[in-house]
């Protein structure tokens, strides 16, 4: 199932194998709006300093117009993805206004990544307010809010439907339970409202208690929402591995990334049936695009998972090392991270450290 991809780091070919054309995987890259291509080109410039074995085919998703007026993903990206199943995606800019979707909710419902993973951990020699947090929230990725069934009823008044089905719940919950065992995690935490909304979350609560019962190794509990943020700003340590719906899993998880330094040093996956997109979930950050001054670690780090989910764990683990190294001496930290360096030093000195583990 999808969720082996987190299985303990798999015996691959070390680093300096001479590697042949059939060893080389295809991988696709959008590099996104803003600074995406600003740290999706120091992604690439790492993984050729730790001779990653991948080959990059870049697509742009710039939104085009569909027949029903809407603007979607391009064609040409939807094959490259189908094509690859493996692919890694820069932050994207939404326009606000009528007739555009979200192409991030577009790209989770085209592939059918239902499972989005985050885990937050703190990192050695950057300090924040909280010490030793690591969590990770699995949420639900293709339903509940953001189904995007809304309507107008009369003037002035809007329902927007909540969208929660037993196959969808199921599969996430079965998702954490599975990642839980495979990285030796004690406890998974069903986060939701069953007291307000007893029929849709109730669902999902039903659910998970139902795939608990096939984890007996794995410590099950269940909280409500808000008790849940609230333990967390007092004390992380009291969760392990977080499970919820849509909605919840996009507040809880951005919160926890707060936890840990923000958003620029937080990693994402999503995984589904058939393949999987790994991302920076940070926004564009159109007022220094250009610049030189963007910091490429949450893109770096999604792309460390993904190395992971195609057995890729020793190049990982090499430029993983080199990253948490860098921000540890504080010798070239970005701009977001109270330094004054540039993403192409920062990047650098990765590369460099590479280099001479090599």
């Amino acid at each position: 199932m999808a969720a082996r991809f987190f299985k303990k780091l798999v015996a691959a070919k070390p680093l300096g194998t001479r590697l042949y054309s059939g060893d080389v995987k295809k991988c696709t890259l959008i590099p996104g709006d803003g600074i995406g291509p600003e740290i999706s080109a120091a992604v690439q410039q790492i993984f050729a300093a730790a001779n990653v074995p991948i080959e990059w085919e870049t697509v742009d998703v710039t939104p085009v117009r569909g027949p029903d007026g809407k603007f979607g993903i391009p064609q040409a990206a939807i094959d490259s993805v189908n094509r690859n199943k493996i692919g890694l995606k820069g932050p994207l800019m939404t326009p606000v206004g009528k007739g555009h979707r979200s192409l991030n909710l577009a790209l989770r419902k085209e592939f059918n990544l239902y499972a989005n993973v985050r885990p937050c951990r703190s990192l050695e020699g950057y300090k924040t307010l909280y010490d030793d947090v690591d969590v990770v929230t699995i949420r639900e990725n293709t339903e509940g809010e953001y189904s995007g069934i809304e309507h107008e009823i009369v003037d002035g008044v809007v329902q927007s439907i909540k969208l929660i089905t037993e196959d969808a719940s199921m599969r996430v919950a079965e998702f954490a339970f599975q990642y839980a065992i495979e990285n030796n995690r004690k406890k998974v935490t069903a986060v939701h409202k069953a007291n307000i909304m007893r029929m849709s979350d109730g669902l999902f609560l039903r659910c998970c208690r139902e795939m608990a019962k096939k984890y007996p190794d794995v410590k099950f509990e269940e909280k409500y929402l808000d008790t849940v943020c609230l333990n967390m700003v007092q004390d992380p340590s009291l969760y392990d591995v977080l499970v919820m719906p849509n909605l919840y899993g996009d507040i809880l998880s951005d919160m926890c990334a707060g936890l840990v330094g923000g958003l620029g040093l937080t990693p994402s996956g999503n995984i589904g049936l058939n393949g999987a997109l790994f991302e920076s979930v940070h926004g564009t950050a159109p007022d220094i695009a250009g610049q030189d001054k963007a910091n490429p670690t949450a893109l770096l780090l999604s792309a460390v998972m993904m190395l992971k989910y195609m057995q890729l764990a020793p190049y990982a683990n090499v430029i993983e090392k080199a990253c948490f190294e860098t921000i540890k001496e504080a010798k070239y930290l970005t701009g977001d991270l109270g330094g004054k360096a540039k993403c192409s030093e920062f990047t650098n000195e990765i590369c460099d450290k590479i280099s001479k583990s090599s």
